[in-house]
């Protein structure tokens, strides 16, 4: 048998670009471009956007769109309805909770992790609801459960996965381009940020844990050696709108590009959520050079500064030790250069395509 075809769901990048699971998306594609043995693929997703401005027509592979918009389609998934935009691959890989029928077609499924099991409240009510479902239906659907790390493979065994159809793919890091300077330096100085800043990348809601960080930057404010402000980039998620405090700034939605060089800027980078299966923006700021304080979470692998994400004293004293002590700043570059050495998209690539070849044979 030759290589295996893969059809891939792919439609996070067309509905919810800025998300977790679409930048891993993208770093699958990155990964699998880079590969000289990559199987033949076929995209699947939604109803291609009006206009012609399609964000997976630049990869090169053929892709299938359904007539229906992304919200619909997953809900006619998720009732074993409207498969036929699938084709007729070898093997199938959702990278997310949102899966097709598969038919007679074997499947892989990409979960992340059970954040709605282990943090419930950080989520609202008709989120938890779809995820279980969704779960579930991946429990019945998928020949084998991928997940980023060994937290999310006990997780999802806790959850009653069978222990054999869970493989743990480490994700990359190598995806964001050069860094946009001017970009940057025209944002901050938007936000009015002439001075070294301490960053947060993240989307804005609960589970993010941003209360507590914002209550331990002001404890540390002050220790700094100038005032820094906090610059805080992302989208708001659900919830209570986070609304900024004294130093707080709130970049939003920003460039890859952009987003490179305020990393690159920044005294350091301070990622505390209450969970996380993998965690993309530790390794991102690791690979800039960029001293992080994080909670506990696999993508760090001990590169990073962990603190306790309900402790604000911990996080405090973190910020202060990553932003204004030079000796703990150059072992935490140290350290995390090492940490981002090991995590390419095109590693990560061969992993899924060892799996997708054992799934199809």
């Amino acid at each position: 048998m030759g290589e295996p075809r893969v059809t891939l769901v792919v439609d996070h990048l067309r509905q919810h670009g800025t998300s977790g699971i679409a930048t891993y998306s993208r770093g699958l594609l990155q990964g699998l471009s880079a590969m000289t043995d990559a199987p033949p693929v076929t995209l699947v997703a939604s109803r291609a956007p009006a206009g012609g401005n399609d964000p997976l027509g630049a990869w090169g592979w053929p892709v299938r769109s359904s007539p229906l918009p992304g919200p619909l389609l997953v809900r006619l998934w998720g009732r074993g309805m409207a498969a036929a935009v699938i084709g007729d691959g070898d093997v199938i890989h959702a990278t997310s909770l949102a899966t097709p029928p598969p038919r007679r077609t074997p499947m892989t499924v990409m979960v992340h992790d059970l954040a709605f099991r282990e943090v419930p409240e950080a989520f609202p009510p008709s989120a938890r609801r779809w995820h279980e479902a969704a779960f579930r239906r991946a429990l019945r659907r998928a020949a084998a459960l991928a997940t980023p790390s060994e937290r999310s493979a006990a997780a999802v065994i806790d959850a009653g996965a069978p222990a054999d159809r869970v493989v743990v793919i480490p994700e990359g890091c190598d995806h964001l381009p050069v860094g946009d300077s001017d970009g940057a330096a025209r944002l901050l100085q938007t936000l009015g940020v002439s001075t070294p800043y301490v960053l947060s990348v993240s989307t804005l809601e609960p589970r993010k844990n941003l209360g507590r960080l914002v209550e331990a930057y002001q404890m540390a404010r002050d220790g700094l050696p100038e005032p820094w402000p906090l610059v805080v980039v992302g989208p708001q998620g659900w919830g209570p709108a986070f609304l900024p405090t004294p130093g707080v700034k709130l970049a939003g939605v920003v460039s890859d590009a952009v987003l490179a060089a305020l990393y690159a800027g920044a005294r350091c980078l301070v990622y505390v959520p209450l969970v996380e299966g993998w965690g993309l923006p530790p390794v991102e700021a690791m690979a800039a050079c960029t001293p992080v304080v994080a909670s506990p979470m696999p993508s760090t692998g001990g590169a990073a500064l962990e603190v306790d994400p309900t402790d604000t004293d911990a996080i405090a004293a973190a910020i202060a030790a990553a932003a204004g002590d030079d000796r703990q700043r150059s072992e935490l570059v140290t350290a995390g250069l090492l940490r981002a050495g090991e995590l390419t998209w095109e590693g990560s690539a061969r992993r899924h395509v060892e799996l997708w070849r054992e799934v199809a044979g």
